[in-house]
């Protein structure tokens, strides 16, 4: 028993459960010590704690909840606090900055917010700060320079942004820094020159561009340098063969360059050069792996084929039609029907395996601080399970950072893939045992299905069995299915080395029926040849008859650009459309798109669709439906109009989409008075965010970047609770980074356009950017860019916009209509954000990804200078305006694509962190990322 009188510490690790903090510590004069560490304690951390004269206070793998008390800052003797681990929230008292004597905070692995109080400069005692997976806001303070102290400062996935602070230069006594998942824009790589003492040294993920600095191949105590998955260039330098005694090294995901020098050939799968663009000295065959390098999907060798060149020797005798794999387990039947592949090969910390059954992995990656009882890239499970196919379960496949499974010879076409997954590591009791969170991301075919996914919220609990189902469109036969580990979940629990992606069996069944086994079909050769023959004739005369009328060549042409397409959507027939729309009766008519009417419809089953009719004069409209469709099925998210299927029949192009309940943003803002709705200013600022962020997740996130080209207030759509979707995809160009300049026609909204696309043809996903611009200044003020005339015969709404920034009048712009109802600092914000967008130069334009940031409040809208005067504005304008014109004149008349209509088309589309490595091959696997 503990006596007030004398104990000097309290050390129960790994005994309570389900306990509270004791909050009369106070009544323990001596008490230096307190280490409940990997316990099962509930409650929060006691405010009376402050009155204490603790030198040690160590909560790490409990179930704390609350905010840190800052009556913790008033015991002047702390000298380490530990709370990692734990489910505490809220932000960080700027108190906490008067600890003069605290040398270790460790806070990872809980969830705090707000940005590191401005007073942390003051700790100057610190030597060892760690923040890791948190939901911290703003950047990484540059006051971090003043803890010369410092010895470790893990900061990985704390929702920080970067750039990393030159000042951590002067941090002389470094031996551990670890910086991971930075958001925030591109920077070069920071001067470590000095950080001669560092052994651990990890930039995983933070946007560092440029190449590799030589100083590094001077610091010959590095036991482990970690630089993957930036946008790092060039050649490996000479200099890094001072780095053969380093234990691991991963340049995995960058853009490098050169040949692979002779020294790392020798590292084995201690070294990861995997997702490069390095150079292939022989003119043999590029190898995945060599020397037990991982060699994945790293030369430059000129590849057309679709296939990561190291595996375009593979022959594939004849096409599969699923692929069944039980991850780091022995090979299973189920039920006489699925045979589950082996996958039991243990591989190292940076891998490539190759199966016989025409699939491969590649595995980047070794667990810090690794205190598991099996340092093993497989995991087995000791406990019973209770679901259906245990067998599946039994066994899972570990990643530390990164996990791609790679399918190759599946027959092309549509597929559904099904990962199984159960968490088998952390224990179902109350313990700390129980308390892990394994956090990670998901991509297929390059795109991020799943982003931050929870294995135990997905399954309902611990050792439970999910299935996560996906659609993937299979081109060129190959199938890639990739796990990365973000920085996100607990790294300790249940020991240290537990976190990172687990997949315990992967199925791919196609959606579509495979033909016979053996080509059979029962019907006998002579049969078979007088059908054929006999159908050739009927086909040819009926052929012969259509093209005397001249109606074969548009919907032949349509025809086969559809049946070229993997589309991803249902299909229906012209008697369900007729019936849903009661014959396409005008009564049911709510629009007139691009190029045909919209017709509003209820299927049988109660649904209420949109259904776009494409008109049979328009060449130009079959080009722009095959686009669309072509376009949309692939993709699918919350802002983005979701399509439902299409018909094709006759003469007859129909797409059938969901139905917008509240027609388009321009109908509410600024349409007949009968059809406005009252937006206050939460659901403006709802409607803009969403915008952006299907703006972003068509640039940056989708497998294929987009740009739409006619963003516009008419092509977003409202749902019934007033969230916004984007539509309207028949204008939609593939980004093409190669490829910018549009030498045909120009495609827009005049007062949308950006000025370099529309005077120049100059098109990028900046142009979309300048588009939102514009959307948002309408939103903030009710107003139309292309009506709003205050005074002038043509002043557009951001000439007005540009003209009251000068004279320092924004507020000007706000709706009357929202009354006082808003704040001034948050609509300040959203115009300053629009303006930003709307510049007339697309250098300045900043990416969606970093708008929804700035919208969100996560990131600074940067202040320009007004050396662009509103005179040089309208000069640009004027000059955009005349080339509008002049090309108007040319055509003979205006284009509808190039004018604003209120009532926009009900058309749509559908479709999430920057993608890390996209489905293209070798050097373009990272090229095309964010």
């Amino acid at each position: 028993m503990l006596s007030p009188a004398t104990a000097p510490s309290m050390a129960l690790s790994a005994m309570l459960s389900a306990c509270i903090l004791p909050p009369d510590l106070g009544r323990f004069p001596y008490l230096q010590e307190i280490d409940l560490t990997r316990n099962y304690l509930n409650g929060s951390i006691p405010p009376e704690w402050g009155s204490t004269k603790l030198v040690n206070i160590s909560l790490l793998g409990n179930r704390l909840m609350g905010s840190i008390p800052r009556e913790l800052a008033n015991i002047t003797t702390l000298k380490s606090f530990t709370v990692e681990y734990n489910q505490l929230s809220g932000i960080l008292p700027s108190e906490l900055g008067n600890m003069s004597s605290i040398e270790r905070l460790l806070l990872s692995s809980n969830y705090f917010t707000g940005e590191l109080p401005s007073s942390f400069a003051n700790l100057t005692t610190l030597k060892d700060f760690r923040i890791s997976d948190n939901q911290f806001s703003g950047k990484i303070p540059n006051y971090i320079q003043n803890w010369t102290n410092l010895g470790k400062l893990v900061i990985q996935a704390s929702g920080l942004n970067g750039p990393i602070p030159t000042g951590i230069a002067v941090l002389g006594e470094l031996t551990d820094l670890r910086i991971s998942d930075l958001n925030g824009s591109e920077a070069a790589f920071p001067p470590l020159n000095d950080l001669t003492k560092l052994k651990t040294l990890i930039l995983k993920s933070c946007n560092i561009v440029g190449q590799l600095p030589t100083f590094l191949g001077d610091m010959t105590t590095l036991k482990t340098l970690d630089l993957s998955f930036n946008k790092l260039s060039g050649a490996i330098p000479e200099r890094f063969s001072g780095l053969q005694k380093t234990d691991y090294i991963y340049l995995t995901g960058n853009l490098l360059t050169g040949p692979v020098p002779l020294w790392i050939q020798n590292k084995g799968d201690k070294i990861d050069l995997s997702y490069n663009n390095f150079t292939v000295e022989t003119s043999g065959q590029p190898e995945c792996q060599q020397r037990s390098v991982n060699l994945f999907a790293s030369s430059s060798i000129r590849n057309t084929s679709g296939l990561v060149s190291c595996l375009r020797s593979i022959r594939c005798p004849k096409n599969l039609y699923n692929l069944h794999i039980n991850c780091g387990g022995k090979e299973v039947t189920l039920d006489r029907s699925a045979t589950y592949n082996d996958d039991t090969n243990d591989v190292g910390p940076s891998s490539f395996f190759q199966s016989s059954h025409n699939w491969a992995f590649s595995s980047t990656g070794y667990f810090l601080d690794d205190d598991r009882p099996t340092k093993t890239y497989i995991w087995k499970n000791s406990s019973r399970l209770s679901m259906n196919n245990p067998e599946l379960y039994m066994n899972a496949r570990l990643s530390p950072l990164s996990l791609t499974y790679y399918a190759f010879c599946l027959e092309s076409g549509n597929y559904t893939v099904n990962l199984h997954f159960a968490e088998i590591m952390f224990t179902d009791d109350k313990t700390y045992s129980s308390l892990g969170r394994r956090i990670f991301d998901v991509y297929i075919q390059g795109e991020r299905v799943r982003k931050d996914f929870d294995i135990v919220k997905a399954a309902g609990g611990i050792g439970k069995a999910v299935k996560q189902n996906f659609t993937a469109v299979v081109t060129n036969n190959t199938l890639e299915i990739r796990f990365y580990w973000a920085g996100k979940g607990t790294t300790g629990i249940p020991y240290r080395g537990v976190y990172g992606p687990l997949i315990s069996a992967i199925s791919v069944d196609p959606d579509f029926k495979p033909p016979p086994e053996d080509g059979s079909s029962g019907i006998s050769i002579g049969a078979v040849v007088g059908i054929v023959a006999a159908g050739a004739i009927v086909i040819l005369l009926i052929l012969a008859i259509l093209w005397w009328k001249g109606c074969l060549s548009q919907k032949n042409t349509t025809e086969r650009d559809l049946r070229g397409l993997d589309l991803q959507t249902g299909k229906f027939t012209l008697r369900q459309i007729k019936a849903a729309t009661n014959n396409f009766d005008a009564v049911n008519k709510i629009g007139e798109g691009g190029f045909g009417s919209v017709y509003k419809g209820l299927l049988a089953d109660g649904t209420v669709i949109a259904v776009k009719q494409l008109s049979a004069k328009s060449k130009q409209g079959n080009r722009e439906f095959v686009n669309e469709i072509g376009m949309i099925s692939a993709l699918e998210h919350p802002h983005l109009v979701k399509l439902y299927g299409c018909c094709i029949e006759g003469n007859q192009l129909l797409l059938v989409y969901e139905y917008m309940e509240n027609n388009s943003l321009a109908r509410a803002l600024f349409g007949p008075e009968e059809y406005r709705l009252q937006l206050d200013w939460p659901t403006r600022h709802r409607i803009c965010v969403g915008i952006a962020r299907g703006l972003a997740y068509l640039h940056e996130e989708s497998r294929l970047k987009i740009v739409h080209r006619d963003i516009k207030a008419t092509n977003v759509l409202l749902d019934k609770d007033l969230n916004p979707k984007i539509s309207d995809f028949g204008l939609a160009k593939l980004d093409d980074e190669d490829y910018t300049h549009i030498s045909t026609r120009v495609a827009g909204t005049y007062g949308y356009m950006a000025p370099e696309y529309a005077m120049r043809g100059y098109l990028t996903d900046k142009a979309d950017v300048y588009s939102f611009g514009i959307v948002a200044l309408e939103i903030v003020s009710g107003k139309s860019n292309t009506s709003y005339r205050p005074k002038e015969e043509r002043l557009y709404l951001l000439d007005w916009a540009l003209i009251l920034k000068e004279k320092g009048s924004l507020m000007e712009l706000v709706d009357p209509r929202l009354g006082s109802d808003y704040m001034k600092e948050e609509v300040m914000n959203k115009i300053n954000v629009a303006l930003l967008c709307a510049n007339v130069s697309a250098a300045v334009r900043p990416s969606m990804s970093t708008v929804v940031s700035m919208l969100e409040g996560s990131a600074v809208v940067p202040e320009l200078s007004s050396d662009s005067s509103v005179t040089n504005d309208e000069m640009k304008v004027k000059a955009m305006w005349d080339h509008f014109q002049h090309n108007k004149e040319l055509k003979g008349g205006d284009s509808q694509t190039q004018s604003m209509s209120v009532d926009g088309p009900f058309t749509a589309s559908s479709t999430s962190a920057a993608d890390l490595y996209p489905v293209n091959m070798d050097s373009d696997y990272l090229e095309k990322r964010t």
